[in-house]
């Protein structure tokens, strides 16, 4: 009896040591992830359509950075107006979060003053709530993320009440925590990274990362979600596979689905804001 228990402990060590190898090869060896899951979308490679095709050249348009607004996924896709577009009240169903990226956005019911957000902002829209969409200046876009598709646009007959709240954040009023508030950031980078908190639900969380000029480290995740929108700014990135540097303009992103490194340097002369969606851990370093 004894031997067949010494021989049941020695096949769990055994177990257990082959696993912790595992996860160290296939993770880490000499500080870098030997398979990297990194991924950079440029946004000269979004493919825009209209958003609501039925209201012809009256409808905004749409770029998907990442999955499929049209189907049952999770999807976040840029939106751009016309300057003086306003559209009729209508209610979605499905809610969604938003970002101002260029020009100045207005979200709120019909009967509301004009409050217009610039870039940097952030509004979330509940489902089956009555609202209208505005938009003034040159160019006018918006990242825009549902947690599952697909994105419809209803008429306000079909409004109800899901018991959401919307909520509309100025860029003016984000509160930003540095290295002294909290851990998340690194005190090597404290005086170029700042981390401002948006919403957490189901094991998500969203929020920004600002990076001053002279920024040069990285972002480690290892969230099996991460996804990285550029707001404002321009930033550059290397791919880990091949040590590609990408120069990543407003509404560019980068992601990836498993451990990783994001390095990112920011020698433009401004700040550099990112959106960031993710279900796991992360530091700035």
């Amino acid at each position: 009896m004894k031997q067949n228990t010494d021989i049941l402990l020695l096949m769990i060590c055994l177990v257990l040591s082959c696993s912790n190898k595992k996860e160290q090869t296939n993770l880490n060896i000499n500080g870098q992830i030997i398979s990297p899951t990194n991924a950079v979308v440029l946004s000269s490679e979004i493919q825009w359509e209209k958003l609501n095709p039925a209201r012809g050249d009256q409808s905004p348009q749409a770029g998907t950075i990442w999955g499929d607004r049209k189907g049952e996924v999770a999807t976040g896709f840029l939106a751009k107006f016309v300057d003086g577009f306003s559209s009729p009240p209508h209610i979605h169903n499905v809610t969604y979060r938003a970002v101002v990226l260029k020009g100045q956005i207005h979200n709120d019911d019909a009967e509301a003053e004009n409050m217009w957000m610039g870039t940097g902002s952030f509004w979330t829209q509940p489902k089956g709530e009555a609202h209208i969409t505005s938009a003034k200046g040159k160019e006018n876009i918006a990242y825009v993320e549902i947690d599952r598709g697909p994105y419809l646009v209803k008429p306000i007959d079909e409004a109800f009440d899901d018991g959401e709240k919307p909520m509309n954040l100025d860029a003016s009023n984000i509160v930003w925590l540095g290295a002294n508030k909290t851990n998340l950031i690194k005190s090597k980078s404290k005086s170029k990274a700042e981390i401002s908190f948006l919403w957490e639900n189901e094991g998500l969380q969203g929020l920004f990362i600002k990076l001053q000029s002279g920024f040069n480290g990285a972002i480690e995740s290892d969230g099996s979600v991460f996804r990285a929108v550029v707001i404002d700014g321009e930033l550059n990135y290397e791919l880990p596979q091949d040590n590609d540097a990408k120069s990543l303009s407003v509404g560019s992103s980068f992601s990836s689905s498993d451990k990783a490194i994001h390095k990112i340097t920011n020698d433009k002369g401004t700040s550099v804001l990112i959106y960031i969606r993710t279900n796991g851990t992360f530091k700035v370093k």
